[in-house]
């Protein structure tokens, strides 16, 4: 395929950067639909085909969603890339600007041509679900927050639950408790909606370790296993993946899994690899045996998260509930 006309867009909350790679033009307009409107007289003044353009911009989530309902609309083809991947891409760079941010993402979008991949319109249901379980993590994070500070102030100065101090925070706690509750009951309803999305949301939960929390994150990262097709793939999105770690015969490190990961997957599977570890007699099992042997506890646990990761996959293909089949060694 010939590589179509590139555009890099630089995203920010009030405003968008665009840069065009082969006439080395740039535009700035309003992060709304009269700046879109803009961009596209934009293109048509220096006469190229809208049929032949790809925008191509970073993955920023909130900042973009106009941007992309636009583009969808008007069947204007893009792609969205880490941030990370083209900040490693560029190597040691001088100066930073909106303007150059938009030049750097239009160079790599033409130089990574062929492995960039068009944007889908999400799924409705699926957003949805994005903007509930996203609202859920901010609230856990904050109620963590004001839980250890009560704890704090209770330990480290002697208050009681009676002192305004520790009262008002434990109104709030109470207050994102029942917020929580909620967004769970909302997040339950939406799954409701559609029987395949509830249908392998049931099922994830039948695998010991994984509650509702990590189905529903699972189904959200992955599209509903549309976006991932084997598990390794997922592993390595998560960072659970393990990489080879050796050059010639002077390194021969330990093998290692890769910074680049998705922070909050790789946490919920890490409390989901600790949960199983205690209630799956497998996983029990192996665990116990492998750190016998001198593995480390660390790579043990990864290795049961990898094995979540199988059995997640594993129900999805098969779409059968889990079975534990599990004889124990005399």
């Amino acid at each position: 395929m010939k590589v179509p006309h590139i555009i890099g867009a630089d995203l920010s909350k009030k405003n968008i950067d665009f840069a065009s790679y082969l006439f080395k033009t740039h535009l700035r307009v309003e992060n709304n639909p009269s700046g879109f409107l803009d961009l596209i007289r934009w293109i048509k003044q220096q006469k190229i085909n809208l049929s032949k353009v790809m925008i191509v911009m970073e993955n920023t989530g909130l900042y973009g969603y106009q941007l992309e309902q636009f583009l969808y609309e008007k069947h204007l083809v893009f792609a969205k890339v880490s941030a990370l991947a083209i900040k490693r891409s560029m190597g040691l760079v001088r100066g930073k600007s909106d303007k150059q941010d938009a030049y750097r993402i239009a160079e790599y979008g033409f130089e990574k041509f062929d492995r960039l991949v068009p944007a889908k319109p999400t799924d409705k249901l699926l957003q949805r679900l994005q903007m509930l379980h996203s609202t859920r993590r901010r609230l856990v994070k904050n109620r963590a927050a004001l839980t250890n500070a009560v704890k704090e102030y209770q330990h480290g100065y002697g208050l009681k639950k009676t002192d305004m101090v520790i009262a008002a925070q434990l109104k709030v706690i109470k207050a994102l408790d029942q917020q929580i509750l909620k967004l769970d009951k909302e997040m339950e309803a939406v799954m409701d909606q559609e029987k395949p999305l509830n249908q392998n949301y049931q099922l994830l939960q039948t695998i010991t370790g994984v509650g509702k929390v990590l189905a529903a994150a699972t189904i959200i990262k992955t599209g509903n296993f549309k976006n991932f097709t084997n598990a390794r793939k997922f592993a390595c999105f998560c960072g659970t993946a393990p990489f080879e770690n050796t050059s010639g015969t002077s390194i021969r490190g330990k093998t290692q899994v890769s910074n680049l990961r998705d922070r909050e997957m790789k946490t919920l599977l890490d409390l989901s690899a600790k949960s199983s570890i205690q209630y799956d007699k497998e996983l029990k099992e192996y665990y116990i045996r492998r750190t016998a042997s001198g593995k480390s506890k660390m790579s043990t646990i990864n290795v049961v998260r990898n094995k979540i990761l199988y059995r997640i996959f594993a129900v999805i293909k098969r779409q059968t509930p889990f079975v534990e089949n599990y004889l124990q060694v005399a």
